[in-house]
């Protein structure tokens, strides 16, 4: 029946066809869909159809199995090329910080194989069903018997020692937020009550109006009520800064009779060391107290290079001596606002300013980078100066009295960390600090991830030597008890040894281990809102950086692999514990700075008589700076084994956690192990070739 219908249709569907051609054809963008049913008796173009149908399919899977092939042959070879370029840039490290031989590094790694191997034998419990019904022991099944056996050792054995370590960090990581609030509180009475460090006097301050036409103050000054100040620059291969800060230091609003300033130059490239002893000259010429000095011994690194200064016989002739990094630009009228606190206070050792930075918004990591500075200068340092009368000298932008860093025993080449060695030292001596908030010096921030790892690494190695050196001169020295307990307890282990020590194991060893350990728990609220809460402390000093108090957190959690190794290599004396790189400086603001500094410097010009030619530029030096840099070789960016460890670790506990659906905790995990990826991959700070 169906037969007799479908031939009847196929007639009459052939001579709608017929008659209807130019309408189909017209209609044909319509894409109605048409149904051919063919006759079952023989036709000749069906065959001939089939056929050529049949190789012009073949023909385009042949050529779309060749444009896979070509596809697949490209993305192995971009695959071979990023691996040798990976194995280049992970295996040619910059420092011994970063080499094969770490320790931290195939610890990591070993329990990168570890976790990754657990994770591997979840899955196959989940995909079994024994997360919701475990095998038991009696199990005839090899792999049921393995995974039961495993699960007793776990409850019985593994998860319990892990649970009292976790305990152990949340109490450390409790008493760390304690301290963090109290000095917060701290910070707020001092706002509230508007205490200040206050000065017996003031100097008179230079403005244009009281100068006459060759540049000389119209004020009555004299001399004798300015103490002689000795302004050191000690500097290393500083070329990208070094004029903006010897600038900055020569139109010092001070008697020029009653100051010298020394560049301490350990420079080991010839070329810097000609740019410097110019720029040196030109202001000479200028009438400014200027010497260079260069070391053919340079032992101790910046505390051996100060030391030797310091052993001039023309020092003796000097009261206070003010420090300023190469990349560090003090404003005109900074001896005036730091000498005046001296008078009066015998007993005061060191005036501490607070640092600004030029390049803070520069990149991500600059803005992270002054979250925490923000912190330490406005609160850490301001409440210890206030409540304490002591605090970590910053290195830099401060002034001793050079009475107390004799007494101390000056200099000493022992640590890495020379300011926090002296300032504990003149500290046990009875010697006060005062921290002045209100004064600002400029200097610039590390752009690089690089660069400020390894400055990391130094501030990090360092006070843990000097701990191990000076425990027991804490112990025997005559200052009271309460002191002793501050440097010991707080200054030292709470703040320089403890808090890396729990950020690295409580996030990125621990809160891992717990999700294939599921017995022993790590708290939602020590895994998220303590965190942070103490976040949004952190970065209440900076309140134009909140919309970066996420990635401040992660960042924070990232650091602490670098902080960690670095204070364990201090703490039992590694070899990259005593490894001291300069920090890479780019010079950001040089050329505005050097405008302002040529400005400032024409009364000099005028009153010594000399002609601006007598000396090259400093606008000039620069741009020849510029052209060696574009000609310079190109940088690249580098792989962060450690980091990448750690970033497949989290990423496999956060695919764990997911099995177990921890909500909190899969996303800590997942986020904090995309960080530590993203800085593994050195995509955070300067972007390089």
């Amino acid at each position: 029946m169906s037969r007799a219908q479908n031939h009847e249709f196929q007639e009459w569907w052939n001579k709608q066809r017929q008659s209807n051609h130019d309408l189909l054809l017209s209609n044909e963008s319509s894409h109605l869909l048409a149904i051919d049913i063919h006759s079952p008796g023989p036709d000749r173009t069906v065959g001939k159809d089939r056929s050529r149908s049949a190789r012009q399919l073949s023909w385009v899977y042949l050529l779309k199995f060749q444009q896979i092939a070509a596809s697949l042959s490209s993305v192995t070879s971009s695959f071979l090329v990023l691996l040798r370029t990976a194995n280049r840039r992970v295996t040619s490290p910059d420092s011994p910080a970063d080499s094969s031989s770490s320790r931290l590094y195939r610890v990591i790694k070993a329990f990168l194989i570890v976790v990754l191997l657990l994770l591997c034998f979840e899955l196959v419990a989940y995909f079994k069903g024994w997360h919701f019904s475990p095998p038991s022991v009696r199990s005839a099944e090899f792999v049921e018997l393995l995974y039961a056996n495993w699960l007793h050792v776990r409850v019985n054995y593994l998860a319990p020692p892990l649970q009292s370590f976790a305990n152990l960090c949340i109490v450390l990581f409790l008493i760390q937020s304690v301290d963090r609030i109290a000095l917060v509180f701290g910070c707020f009475w001092i706002k509230f009550r508007r205490v200040k460090p206050k000065a017996v006097m003031e100097y008179p301050m230079t403005s244009s109006s009281n100068q006459d036409e060759e540049g000389n103050s119209t004020e009555d000054v004299n001399v004798e009520d300015y103490p002689m100040v000795l302004l050191q620059i000690p500097m290393c291969n500083e070329r990208e800064v070094y004029h903006q800060s010897i600038a900055a230091v020569c139109i010092q609003d001070w008697p020029k009779e009653r100051m010298l300033v020394q560049v301490l130059d350990d420079s080991d490239d010839i070329e810097v060391q000609q740019l410097i002893k110019a720029e040196v000259s030109k202001w000479q010429q200028r009438g400014v107290p200027i010497l260079y000095r260069h070391r053919l011994m340079r032992t101790g690194y910046k505390a051996g290079n100060l030391k030797s200064a310091m052993s001039c016989d023309y020092v003796k002739n000097y009261e206070f001596v003010a420090i300023f990094d190469a990349d560090f630009q003090p404003g005109p009228e900074f001896l005036k606002k730091t000498i005046p606190y001296f008078k009066g206070n015998d007993d005061l050792g060191l005036v501490q300013t607070r640092w600004s930075f030029v390049n803070k918004d520069e990149n991500l990591l600059t803005r992270l980078q002054n979250i925490n500075l923000s912190f330490h200068f406005e609160v850490e340092q301001q409440v210890n100066g206030v409540f304490i009368n002591f605090f970590g000298f910053n290195g830099t932008a401060g002034v001793w009295r050079i009475k107390a860093l004799e007494e101390c025993g000056g200099w000493l080449e022992r640590t890495t960390v020379e300011d926090m060695d002296v300032a504990v030292r003149a500290h046990l001596c009875g010697w006060k600090f005062i921290y002045l908030n209100d004064v600002k010096c400029l200097c610039e921030l590390p752009e690089s991830y690089g660069a400020y790892k390894k400055q990391q690494h130094r501030w990090h190695s360092g006070p843990m030597q000097l701990f191990r050196v000076c425990f027991f001169d804490i112990l025997r020295s005559k200052v009271s008890l309460t002191k002793k307990a501050n440097l010991i307890f707080l200054f030292f282990l709470l703040r320089k040894l403890i808090l890396p020590f729990y950020s690295f194991t409580l996030f990125c060893i621990i809160l891992p281990l717990t999700m294939f350990l599921p017995e022993a728990q790590l708290p939602a609220w020590v895994v998220c809102y303590v965190p942070g809460i103490m976040s949004v402390l952190n970065i209440l000093p900076a309140p134009r950086s909140f919309p970066f108090i996420v990635p401040y957190l992660l960042f924070e959690n990232t650091m602490s692999v670098t902080k960690f190794n670095a204070m364990i290599s201090g703490l039992f004396q590694f070899g990259t514990s005593y490894e001291w790189i300069v920090t890479k400086k780019l010079g950001r603001s040089s050329e505005t700075d050097l405008v302002a500094f040529e400005r400032e410097s024409e009364p000099l010009v005028q009153t010594t008589g000399l002609q601006r030619s007598a000396s090259e530029s400093g606008l000039d030096e620069l741009t020849k700076l510029e052209t060696s840099k574009k000609t310079g070789k190109r940088r690249r960016n580098r792989l962060y084994r450690k980091e990448l460890v750690i970033a497949f670790v989290l990423l496999a506990a956060s695919a764990r956690s997911l099995l177990s659906a921890q909500g909190i905790h899969f996303y800590f995990l997942l986020f904090q192990g995309i960080t530590f990826l993203v800085v593994g991959l050195d995509l955070i700070g300067e972007q390089v070739s």
